[in-house]
């Protein structure tokens, strides 16, 4: 059984960072492609980011790409997002998904939660003075 749990959430200011992580465990969720999502009261959720199992691919949504880096250990079960550049529009509760399509990742789906068979609790992250 696939279970995630997030951790490295809280309060940064704007400008500055945070890294998030995201513990798996099970037999085989590090043959398969994770990614974080996010999400804020009354809003749908929103794709952050995602990368492949070998860590070659990697795919941003718009509103974060070149501020935030997504990066896994398979060796550690461990998925990471480091966060840079935080703004106010950032703040959100932020969750780690298992992709449902093990092996090669295309951009194909990656941006619909329904693609994503397992997720974790959430992290929550508030950037505010």
């Amino acid at each position: 059984q696939v279970e995630l749990v997030e951790s490295g959430g809280g309060l940064a200011q704007p400008g500055g960072s945070l890294r998030l992580s995201c513990a798996a465990s099970g037999r085989t969720v590090m043959t398969y492609p994770l990614g974080w999502f996010r999400q804020v009261p009354g809003k749908e959720r929103e794709f952050v980011a995602i990368i492949s199992t070998s860590s070659i691919d990697t795919y941003y949504g718009g509103s974060v790409k070149g501020r935030f880096t997504i990066s896994r250990d398979n060796s550690k079960h461990a998925l990471f997002l480091q966060m840079n550049s935080l703004k106010p529009e950032d703040t959100a509760l932020y969750y780690c998904a298992k992709f449902r399509r093990p092996g090669v990742l295309n951009p194909d789906g990656v941006a619909d939660p329904g693609q994503y068979d397992t997720w974790g609790q959430g992290t929550q992250v508030t950037v505010s003075t």
